[in-house]
């Protein structure tokens, strides 16, 4: 006789301040809704005051954690030999740039040669800041042909409140030449030191520029709960399906949530999002692919300790199953 598969009175969710589908399912109480009346209790780490500051947000290390973050501390505990699955990516665009002081004559990532770029120091067990500006930087000045050995990368040790705060004072009292900035909160943190877009990644076509630790961003499960619970699992990626269908048609209800979601008012969400693009899942070869490059990169600058084998470690029946139950509960509705 098989053992018992363990009653499941609870389950978690994580997610980091960006955009993802996740957190517009928490605000809009269609998680809790959806294992109601099974009993099981939704939590969230944001909701339990330990929020992205939780070491489990980076680790994964809970059995029935569903986690919608960036993909370099998702790399990094897998890499670490933790039991995680990934079962969907996103592609957002989060108005990527590299800014510069107002009157400043860079404009094109060819002008990054020789100049002095920020790149901060977290004091992290991942230090995903320092590897978001190093991507960042390598993607802008790959652009013109050029690697970061053909500028000057800066360390600038952070320390202090809000994002992006120590960088950008650097850049506005010249102690750097650039500074790589993403999302809400950065359109706003650079409008307040005088500071402007020089460069803005998000004008060139090819992805590859672009990606990042949220491009492409991954959703992972606990492998243990993915092997006692699957329809858990299953009914979880329904909802956030369902709730990437509410975004596509509800573009003024994404905003109010991506600002209370981010931390940043409406100059900062229209600034950053608008052509954010889709909150659906996939596991698409092309994404596959953008996340493998990201970990080449990740790795090849110190921040794994060992190889992920991104295709391997992605697993597609999850998804799969849930777009089924998404199309039976829409026949039967």
């Amino acid at each position: 006789m098989e053992p018992a598969v363990p009653a499941l009175d609870e389950v978690w969710f994580t997610r980091c301040p960006v955009p993802t589908a996740t957190g517009i399912a928490a605000d809009r109480g269609t998680l809790a809704a959806e294992f109601a009346a099974d009993g099981i209790a939704v939590r969230s780490f944001q909701d339990n005051r330990g929020g992205t500051n939780d070491e489990r947000h980076f680790t994964h290390a809970h059995p029935a954690l569903f986690r919608e973050g960036g993909n370099v501390p998702a790399l990094w505990a897998r890499s670490r030999g933790g039991a995680t699955r990934l079962i969907g990516l996103t592609w957002i665009e989060e108005r990527q740039s590299i800014v510069v002081r107002a009157g400043s004559s860079i404009s094109d990532p060819a002008h990054l040669r020789g100049l002095r770029l920020a790149v901060p120091r977290h004091d992290l067990s991942i230090d995903f800041w320092r590897a978001m500006a190093l991507r960042g930087l390598s993607g802008a000045l790959g652009i013109a042909g050029l690697t970061l050995a053909d500028a000057v990368p800066v360390d600038i040790p952070a320390g202090g409140p809000g994002q992006w705060e120590t960088e950008l004072r650097a850049l506005a009292d010249g102690r750097v030449d650039a500074v790589y900035v993403k999302g809400a909160v950065a359109v706003e943190a650079a409008a307040r030191h005088g500071l402007v877009t020089g460069i803005d990644l998000d004008g060139y076509t090819d992805p590859r520029t672009r990606i990042n630790n949220g491009t492409p961003r991954p959703v992972t499960v606990a492998q243990s709960l993915l092997d006692e619970h699957p329809d858990i699992v299953d009914r979880f990626l329904a909802v956030l399906i369902d709730s990437a269908d509410w975004a596509a048609t509800n573009p003024d209800g994404v905003s109010r949530i991506l600002a209370t979601e981010t931390g940043s008012g409406p100059a900062g969400v229209a600034g950053a999002y608008q052509q954010h693009g889709t909150l659906h899942l996939n596991l698409s070869p092309e994404r596959l692919d953008l996340l493998a490059d990201q970990e080449r990169f990740l790795r090849s600058h110190g921040f794994l300790p060992s190889a992920v084998d991104v295709a391997a470690w992605a697993d597609h029946e999850p998804l799969r199953r849930a777009h089924e139950l998404v199309a039976r509960r829409s026949l039967e509705n």
